[in-house]
């Protein structure tokens, strides 16, 4: 790994992540908005990437959601802001377009600036979720960042990558209801 990338921030977690799935002969893939394709990026800075990582989208516009991720001119419409629901949709939409076993999607506000009234809509919140054919694992959360676009963008992808974690060794220890 080059000495700046991924995020020093990033590393144990990513590879963790990469020798769980690697082990387990398990697949990703990625739809990320706010990181900006950190999440994928970083997943294939590892060497044999190509054994666990089956694609990833960037849906960073609504209009990106509705050509790539099964969105429709309603959910465009409706749409307030990352949350659960949203996330739920994306990851289980790519996650079943691409045949992996996962797919980690991350939704958030990046700041510096406020995108409207709402707690989704407050710089430092991120939405997450991990699908897999048995269950979906979502949280809500705020980095605590202070609207930094960068730091939030790089905490965005650390926390997506704690949460797969998480999930991948869930499965490990047998079924549950999938919900934090």
């Amino acid at each position: 790994m080059a000495s700046g990338f991924p995020p020093s921030s990033i590393r144990p977690i990513l590879k963790e992540v990469a020798q769980l799935l690697s082990s387990r002969n398990e697949t990703i893939s990625v739809a990320e908005t706010a990181a900006g394709g950190i999440i994928s990026a970083s997943l294939l800075s590892i060497p044999g990437a190509s054994k666990y990582y089956k694609g990833g989208l960037t849906l960073y516009t609504l209009e990106s959601r509705i050509q790539f991720a099964g969105w429709t001119e309603d959910t465009r419409k409706n749409y307030k802001g990352p949350n659960k629901e949203v996330v739920s949709g994306l990851a289980r939409n790519v996650r079943e377009k691409l045949g992996s076993t996962y797919c980690l999607c991350e939704s958030g506000t990046a700041g510096p600036g406020a995108s409207g009234g709402s707690r989704e809509r407050t710089p430092d919140f991120v939405a997450l979720a991990v699908a897999s054919a048995e269950e979906m694992m979502t949280e809500e959360m705020e980095t605590g960042m202070n609207g930094d676009r960068e730091k939030n963008m790089v905490e965005f992808a650390r926390l997506g990558f704690e949460l797969l974690k998480k999930a991948i060794l869930q499965k490990r220890k047998g079924p549950s209801d999938g919900k934090t």
